[in-house]
């Protein structure tokens, strides 16, 4: 095993249960390839620019992982995850969100939030392995991209897939989520 896989987790392998778990969910969708390359660097990134440059890439191809928090008023008020597959070059903006899947708004997550609809932590959210499929829009940006980097389940852990890939693992839809005008943005 290389060093970046063993060094990192918590136990310094790729065991950690939030990562066997993200681990198992790609093997488990066919995505061995994802599910054999995840990484586990010496340090957290909890940025997509830690993240680049960690691995050497630009920062557009680190896909984050945003949660929201999404307010649906039909027929009756409910709240429902929102995941927001996002470039790291980019910020996501919550007015398209919302008008993209229906919402009446669509907001922060707070880190409880997060947990209980993810089963992670803010800065590890991996796009699968969560208790639920969420909701998911994947940012048409990343299809620029060869190869994205996403997060495995924790702060220290990454995997490789592509965008097709990730649009297919979390049956998401693509669309473009940036901002044009500057309001309602989040990073």
């Amino acid at each position: 095993m290389s060093d970046a896989r063993k060094s990192g987790a918590p136990d310094g392998r790729l065991d950690h249960p939030a990562i066997a778990k993200v681990a198992a969910a790609l093997a488990e969708s066919g995505r061995h390839e994802a599910a054999d390359g995840i990484r586990v660097l010496p340090a957290e990134v909890r940025t997509a620019a830690q993240a680049a440059a960690a691995l050497g890439v630009e920062v557009g191809a680190i896909a984050n992982s945003l949660i929201f928090r999404a307010v649906f008023t039909d027929p009756e008020e409910r709240t429902a995850p929102l995941l927001a597959l996002t470039s790291g070059a980019h910020r996501a903006d919550t007015g398209i969100l919302a008008t993209l899947i229906g919402a009446a708004e669509v907001g922060r997550a707070d880190p409880a939030f997060v947990k209980a609809h993810t089963g992670q932590s803010i800065g590890g959210v991996a796009p699968v392995g969560h208790p639920e499929p969420l909701l998911t829009v994947v940012d048409r940006a990343l299809a620029r991209y060869e190869v994205i980097w996403a997060a495995a389940g924790h702060a220290k852990a990454v995997f490789p897939t592509t965008f097709a890939g990730l649009v297919a693992l979390t049956d998401g839809r693509a669309a473009d989520v940036t901002t044009r005008s500057g309001d309602s943005v989040v990073s």
